[in-house]
């Protein structure tokens, strides 16, 4: 049997395009539009790629499809788009003409890539580069991934890396074992669904407990619903087992949302004082994140063993979730804690623009989705159509265009002096590792490292000083370059 394909013709998410918002009645030329609109899913020569949830996004070459592959279908897939495959509707931006030529446009390249014309270009593994501060080289260090989400490091050479589609391996001194850890939990991984952070505890050389956070699957009237859910549990090799696994955040069942679908967060920090921090996006509706009732668009704060602490800002709201540590998020896929400072960042995916980079202080309202920087995925405002409000709180950084942030952390290795206690943001559809100098909501430098070597999903700091990006199919090591 053929594979089933599905057109995502829209990019999911158009602003990463230097234009923000072009048409092709801007510039006479569909190729330029597809460039601008479509290129960063699906590929500068339409070879396919990833969305900003790091799905896969199928060729437009081959000519296999699953909502039909004529002529008329895929104008209809264009215009009506596919939300809940993060793919917008297109016909508030393109005319039925405009349609048209898009879809001669994808023929004429099909035509081109089955002649030979089409030449695919494969993605370096290397890089040598300079920066302001310091010069530095890119090697892969494990391969052999499919789509790794987190990782962590742990004593005598060890770390554990987490895919998205729930599997937990074991690496020992740079080298990926041959099987996943036995006795993970069951993850929903439809849509931006599956496994997420992994985080050892500030005491883990005594305890031996590693928290993972994951889409938690469960049944409700007889449908599947899932929720961010945080478990720990212990590794023991021998039997290459994730053991005595204690739930530690689980939401009630009745307000999990349905299975599969977006905005998960399943970012994870501890604080110095040994506090368990989350996120959970708002699951693609955003009044949940102003909607105190629910977990979604939130960002938590509870013990290491699942108490509420005392002092949380709504511990005394019996209209409110106690765990909540602040609110008005959207999806954040980053969560970073400097320990020199003691402040705790998020950093989150807007829509159309309005990425942000938010300093988290409890009981705070973060506008989402009220006030935003970005607009709406077809053009139109969000919320009230404000950039501010009073009550809400100002990002420190955000993109317009969006870079599609995720995974971040403070650098605090020696083998960068310079780059100390600055935060390091992987982005996905910019596919950009971006420095950036910060301290409480003030924002200095701000830096684009490099580029193009793959969507990055997290960048941790390793206990060699080195740093480490996860990249679709490998994670890879910066190091000095003399």
């Amino acid at each position: 049997m053929r594979p089933i394909r599905l057109l995502l013709l829209a990019a999911a998410f158009a602003p990463l395009c230097s234009s923000f918002g072009q048409n092709i009645r801007a510039t006479g030329k569909v190729n330029e539009f597809y460039a601008a609109n479509c290129s960063n899913c699906h590929g500068k020569k339409l070879e396919g790629g990833l969305t900003p949830a790091q799905n896969k996004v199928p060729s437009l070459l081959d000519d296999e499809w699953l909502h039909g592959g004529d002529d008329e279908s895929i104008a209809k897939s264009i215009r009506t788009g596919y939300p809940e495959k993060e793919m917008p509707p297109w016909s508030a931006t393109m005319t039925d003409k405009e349609i048209r030529a898009m879809v001669v446009y994808i023929r004429e390249q099909q035509f081109a890539f089955r002649r030979g014309d089409t030449k695919i270009d494969k993605r370096p593994d290397d890089l040598v580069a300079k920066s302001k501060l310091h010069n530095f080289e890119v090697h892969p260090w494990v391969s052999n991934l499919v789509e790794p989400w987190g990782l962590t490091f742990l004593p005598g050479n060890k770390a554990v890396v987490t895919e998205k589609k729930g599997y937990l391996y074991l690496i020992d001194n740079g080298k990926l074992a041959a099987r996943p850890l036995i006795g993970a939990p069951l993850a929903d991984t439809g849509g931006q669904a599956g496994f997420y952070d992994v985080v050892p505890h500030p005491d883990y050389a005594k305890n031996g407990w590693l928290y993972l956070a994951y889409s938690d699957l469960q049944k409700r009237d007889g449908q599947p619903v899932s929720l961010t859910r945080i478990v720990r549990g212990k590794i023991k090799e021998k039997e290459n087992t994730f053991a005595d696994v204690e739930t530690v955040y689980q939401a009630p069942l009745e307000l999990y949302p349905k299975a599969a679908g977006v905005h998960f967060g399943g970012r994870i920090a501890f604080d110095k004082a040994g506090y368990l921090f989350f996120t959970i996006g708002e699951r693609g509706t955003g009044t949940n994140a102003q909607d105190l009732t629910v977990p979604m668009g939130k960002v938590h704060r509870i013990h290491d063993d699942g108490r509420v602490p005392a002092d949380n800002p709504f511990r005394k709201d019996p209209k409110a979730l106690p765990t909540i540590w602040s609110y008005g998020h959207r999806n954040p896929q980053g969560l970073a804690y400097n320990s020199a400072t003691g402040d705790l960042y998020d950093i989150e995916h807007g829509p159309r623009g309005g990425d942000e980079v938010n300093l988290v202080l409890p009981g705070k309202n973060y506008g989402w989705p009220v006030i935003s920087w970005g607009m709406d995925y077809p053009g139109t405002p969000i919320g009230e159509g404000l950039t501010a409000k009073e009550g809400m709180e100002q990002p420190v950084k955000y993109w317009v265009p969006s870079i599609a942030p995720c995974g971040a952390n403070f650098y605090a290795g020696d083998l960068f002096p310079k780059w100390k206690n600055n935060l390091f943001v992987a982005s996905l559809v910019g596919e950009q590792l971006v420095r950036l100098e910060i301290k409480g909501d003030k924002l200095g430098g701000d830096e684009m490292l490099f580029r193009d070597l793959g969507r990055i999903r997290h960048v941790i700091g390793g206990p060699d000083g080195a740093l480490y990006v996860l990249l679709p199919t490998k994670i890879s090591r910066i190091t000095p370059a003399e």
